[in-house]
């Protein structure tokens, strides 16, 4: 009776234990829904960044010599790394849903603004343009004069059209730093009348501010704004009771963004304080970020060229290129379910 009651004790508490991981598993799949509802356009990329962590570490376990030759991982090492690449963006859900997704350097509503503003301009010059005809006309004007009034108009028109054209060529974000920003500035310098008569700067300081953003679509305070997703990150994670065999995922999971040299963030931290788990994820990271399908703001590139901007990460001192290495010697990629359009035609 006494084996009896001990068995049905360890039935039920291998019963409860299933039933917790069944609980969690569920938690940390709804999470990533959620992470991928509050933004579309990057779906897929946290189970990805998952398989290629994931994968990263087998083939690093597979390492016999160097500065990997000894580590070894246990089955709840692996099910904690991936629960933490699964959930390294979770902290996106305190990051503005405008700033998130958006993929030009002004928001829409700023660009249809301006747009209003410089046809105002427009009709303004009309209007000033069959003013003056009109007085002429009274004065008795030749037909020469009014075509003069006519030309002038319609090369005001022309500039005016011209340098919006501008803007909408400054407003598409670039992956690398460029951009020529001297006829925006331009552009700013040039006014136009209110209907009381005052005098306004065809663009704001703020709007130029964000049309002259050298690469990508944020400006500074924006990039901010995303890069706190890391801190978010770690405190909603770091109030999940995970448990022994799953304490470090906040830890794990609110290091992906910092660098070797102590450039990154939200930590600055150094190379020998960076856990390794953290150090794989930062590069399966920036792979699928850099070969994930086409997204508002970039295109996909192909694995060669992800593969040579990793390496020049490893220059830069931001990822280990022991890792990349064993990253690219692996062909970590080729394992994922659901490989983005970029890598199935990669030799």
């Amino acid at each position: 009776m006494t084996l009896a009651s001990q068995a049905g004790t360890a039935l039920e508490n291998a019963i409860l234990y299933a039933e917790i991981n069944r609980m969690l598993e569920g938690f940390v799949r709804a999470s990533v829904e959620a992470i991928e509802q509050r933004d579309p356009t990057t779906s897929g990329h946290s189970r990805r960044v998952a398989e290629l962590t994931v994968g990263l570490a087998r083939a690093v376990e597979r390492v016999d010599h160097g500065a990997f030759g000894k580590v070894t991982w246990t089955k709840d090492d692996l099910r904690e790394l991936e629960y933490a690449s699964l959930l390294h963006d979770f902290g996106k859900i305190g990051v503005r849903e405008e700033v998130l997704v958006k993929a030009k350097k002004l928001f829409s509503h700023e660009l249809e603004i301006i747009r209003l503003r410089f046809d105002f301009a427009l009709r303004t010059a009309e209007a000033d343009v069959l003013r003056r005809k009109l007085h002429m006309i009274e004065k008795g004007c030749r037909k020469e004069d009014l075509a003069a009034l006519d030309d002038e108009l319609a090369a005001r028109h022309a500039e005016i059209e011209s340098a919006f054209e501008a803007i909408i060529a400054a407003n598409e974000p670039t992956v690398l730093k460029g951009g020529d920003f001297a006829r925006i500035e331009a552009i700013a310098r040039e006014t136009y009348s209110s209907m009381r008569g005052e005098t306004h700067p065809f663009l704001k300081q703020e709007e130029v501010k964000c049309l002259s953003v050298t690469r990508g679509s944020l400006t500074p305070t924006e990039i901010d704004e995303i890069r706190s997703h890391v801190t978010h990150t770690f405190e909603f994670l770091s109030q999940i009771p995970w448990g022994k065999q799953f304490r470090r995922v906040a830890h794990i999971a609110g290091s992906h963004h910092e660098r070797l040299n102590g450039t990154g963030y939200p930590n600055r931290l150094h190379a020998e304080e960076i856990p390794l788990q953290s150090k794989m994820m930062s590069i399966a990271d920036i792979f699928d970020a850099l070969t994930a399908a086409d997204r508002p703001y970039k295109r996909a590139v192909p694995v060669e060229r992800a593969l040579d901007i990793l390496n020049l990460e490893v220059k830069d001192q931001h990822v280990d290129g022991d890792l990349v290495q064993i990253f690219i010697d692996a062909r970590v990629w080729d394992a994922l379910t659901d490989q983005p359009k970029s890598m199935r035609f990669s030799a």
